[in-house]
């Protein structure tokens, strides 16, 4: 990892001079902070960075297998340190794992200036982070690295890795674009896959595309079906069968499937859809959504993926109209600002002659 600001690699727009961190580590300041963005990305590193130029004790932990209790020791090692004149910077990892009630437990200490947080999440933490929490933190958003930085990245790998820089191990650029490539952005993919591919090679020799594709074997779908992601995929389905592009749609609906995603949700989305977004230009889009669901049920995955792209191209050639959707939003905003009314005496039911 670097160990000064001057050798990390990427996030310009928050690590060059005069950007947030430059200037925070400059001034050996600490302020809580959450930093969020893709695997690999750097930021724990950059966390650390912050917390080991101020003067603060520092206490790291992991949001998956840390509690209540744990956080209760930390606060108390804070405020013992707070007495003495020494401030405390927390540091949380996937703090996006943290329940409700753990994050509550560590409000007050944040408040209150016990404790600089800083946390590092894949997750959204408008989604993932309490709102309390998240008020009292500066947000910042990491980027998937760029070509040129993950080559930087791995060129000091070689001259500075104590394993690399002993070894005979090299590989020529056809392969180094394959592996950046292979990485998606992500920097510890990249390295992790080097390290796979230097022991199939014995620690010595030229690293060839056969022992390269072997380290990397198939690509890992990055999906997370209850992440920000998993909406972010829904979304870009549903939008390109609203949008008439049912190519795109089919994309989107490979890549949630190929993730796992449950194709009965998909299969609920897609009558939503044909409900709100086709409505009555074509009635038969409900009627085939549902039946699809139904189909889905019964058969199961991986034949139910052809029943999906079926509805799905179905609907996304499908003319559209939004008519019912909007005429219901509009008749519950007039019952909303008019309350509930009377009956009209025409309109109501007349069980009796007398009420006729």
């Amino acid at each position: 990892r670097p160990q000064t600001i001057e050798e990390f690699c990427g996030q310009g727009h928050l690590v060059d001079k005069g950007k947030i961190l430059h200037r925070l580590i400059g001034q050996s300041a600490s302020i809580s902070m959450i930093f969020w963005g893709p695997p690999g990305t750097g930021k724990t590193t950059l966390a650390r960075m912050i917390a080991k130029s101020s003067d603060a004790k520092i206490k790291e932990m992991s949001a998956v297998s840390s509690g209540v209790k744990d956080l209760r020791d930390v606060i108390a090692f804070a405020k013992n340190n707070r007495d003495m004149g020494q401030k405390t910077i927390l540091f949380i990892d996937e703090i996006h794992r943290f329940s409700k009630s753990q994050q509550d437990a560590l409000l007050h200490a944040v408040e209150d200036g016990t404790i600089t947080l800083m946390g590092a999440t894949t997750e959204n933490p408008s989604f993932e982070v309490i709102s309390p929490l998240l008020s009292r933190c500066r947000v910042l958003t990491l980027k998937p690295l760029q070509k040129d930085h993950l080559q930087k990245i791995l060129e000091k790998a070689f001259a500075q890795d104590v394993i690399l820089s002993k070894s005979s191990i090299t590989i020529k650029n056809l392969e180094k674009d394959l592996l950046i490539q292979s990485s998606g952005g992500d920097a510890r993919k990249m390295l992790n896959t080097l390290e796979v591919a230097g022991h199939l090679m014995g620690g010595k020799g030229q690293i060839t595309k056969e022992i390269l594709d072997e380290a990397i074997q198939s690509k890992t779908l990055i999906y997370d079906k209850q992440g920000e992601y998993h909406y972010d995929t829904i979304s870009a389905f549903i939008k390109s069968v609203r949008g008439s592009d049912p190519d795109a749609a089919l994309y989107w609906l490979a890549v949630m499937l190929e993730g796992g995603e449950k194709p009965e949700f998909i299969a609920r989305r897609l009558i939503i859809l044909a409900s709100e977004d086709i409505g009555n230009a074509d009635p038969n889009g409900l009627t085939l959504a549902t039946s699809g669901f139904q189909a889905v049920h019964m058969i199961g995955m991986p034949e139910a993926s052809l029943i999906l792209a079926q509805v799905t191209t179905y609907l996304a050639s499908a003319p559209k109209s939004n008519a019912s959707y909007k005429a219901i939003k509009a008749a519950t905003q007039a019952v909303k600002e008019s309350g509930t009314p009377s009956v009209p005496l025409h309109l109501r039911n007349a069980p009796t002659d007398l009420m006729k």
